[in-house]
């Protein structure tokens, strides 16, 4: 098994080893993963973080040692807090980075990071202030920074930036927690979760107070959420309907 470390800004997953295939996610800087399929250009990866899989072209990944990479696994992570920090390296020259990179493995790259930091777990009422740091961010298939982002991708950044875990597809996360009945039992931070006409989770969104959500569809955007779903205030239509509201924590 060979493994690895993401030492720039964002670089794209896809879902098949070529440039031109579909983007499902992307590596953030500071992130480590498993190699499980290395070609001569492309290779496999599954995320230290939260198991996902995809490939990624080898000029955009460094190699770490098995040893290195257990040492980072022990440590609890570490997250730039600012949505638009950076690095320095040797010859100091700057890598931008953004809200939710890892920056425990600076030294191991021989960069230098002074930015501010989040690595504790924060009360549940964050989630929502965390969320809106992402507002008006667009939308980007596989996007998880404020330069693009997807539903279940700023679901998955603001539990990780306020120290929870969760994984990172919509389907995968509505297996998560506990089911509540109605929107009323809901705290700000739960997610509520929609489906399409075959049953299948497809948009995922942050409860707010007052039955609001914030959610990714366009662009990051704050809509009312009702029993039937998501009443977009620009539209003046529903645009999604509900399947379950979860509490993750």
């Amino acid at each position: 098994m060979k493994y690895g470390i993401c030492p720039q800004s964002i670089v794209p997953l896809r879902l098949e080893p070529s440039d031109r295939s579909e983007m499902v996610s992307q590596i953030l800087y500071g992130e480590i993963f498993k190699i499980v399929d290395a070609r001569k250009k492309w290779s496999k990866i599954r995320l230290e973080f939260d198991g996902y899989e995809g490939w990624v072209d080898n000029k955009q990944f460094n190699v770490l040692t098995k040893d290195l990479y257990e040492s980072l696994q022990k440590k609890s992570p570490e997250y730039s807090a600012d949505l638009v920090d950076f690095v320095l390296n040797e010859s100091q020259q700057l890598t931008p980075i953004t809200i939710g990179c890892t920056v425990n493995g600076c030294s191991l790259m021989n960069h230098i990071f002074e930015g501010h930091k989040q690595s504790k777990k924060m009360p549940k009422a964050h989630l929502v202030e965390t969320a809106l740091l992402y507002l008006n961010a667009p939308y980007l298939w596989g996007g998880r920074t404020p330069f693009g982002v997807d539903c279940s991708g700023l679901t998955q950044m603001v539990y990780m930036l306020n120290g929870y875990a969760i994984l990172r597809d919509a389907s995968q996360q509505a297996t998560l927690g506990e089911a509540l009945s109605f929107i009323e039992e809901s705290e700000p931070g739960d997610l509520a979760f929609f489906d399409n006409e075959e049953g299948a989770i497809i948009h995922v969104g942050i409860i707010m107070e007052d039955h609001h959500i914030i959610h990714a569809h366009g662009k990051v955007r704050i809509d009312r959420l009702d029993h039937t779903g998501i009443f977009n205030l620009d539209s003046r239509k529903h645009t999604h309907k509900l399947r379950v509201i979860k509490k993750i924590i």
